[in-house]
């Protein structure tokens, strides 16, 4: 090994989003059934492959926008644009998992930046992306930031958590921030 090879920075591997199919349910399970991923969103860890399976069929399936982050193909995440109803629907809620194994090496971070390119490009009407992050994830709050989110602020008793009133910190990236 020559002194560069040494000294270069690990490569971060293509990541690339896709829709899911229903034989991506042992790669969802790889995330959806750690309840490290789990900790911070509304429902428990899935213990059941076919409960999984039922998820992905009724939910994921026909969801507007809900992609696969992949690697070689393979889902290690997901993420998801859910426009707002009605007169609203120039913003929309964005969020997402990562397998603990792929945590810390820059995939959320990019997937989400080819999400907000991506839902620009074909939500013709969307003008904001908006997420929001728990007060105590500080590694999500980092990486919104990031991918080019700014923070907006704390939304005091904001969603219940498993049993659990909690505080989040609202993100937005507009679509002038794109430029």
């Amino acid at each position: 090994m020559n002194h560069d090879e040494k000294h270069q920075k690990p490569k971060t591997p293509t990541i690339t989003l896709r829709k899911f199919t229903l034989s991506d349910v042992d790669a969802f399970m790889s995330w959806a059934a750690d309840p490290r991923v789990t900790r911070f969103q509304r429902r428990d860890p899935y213990s059941d492959p076919a409960d999984a399976l039922a998820y992905i069929t009724t939910h994921i399936l026909p969801h507007p926008w809900y992609r696969a982050i992949c690697i070689d193909n393979t889902p290690v995440g997901s993420i998801s644009v859910k426009p707002a109803p009605g007169e609203d629907r120039h913003r929309a809620s964005i969020g997402y998992r990562l397998a603990y194994d792929y945590w810390g090496k820059g995939i959320a971070t990019e997937a989400l930046k080819l999400t907000i390119k991506a839902a620009f490009e074909e939500l013709d009407h969307l003008e904001r992306l908006e997420a929001i992050a728990d007060v105590d994830n500080p590694a999500s709050q980092r990486v919104l930031e990031k991918a080019g989110f700014k923070e907006e602020g704390i939304l005091r008793k904001y969603v219940r958590l498993k049993g659990e009133t909690r505080d989040m910190v609202m993100f937005s990236f507009l679509v002038s921030d794109a430029v």
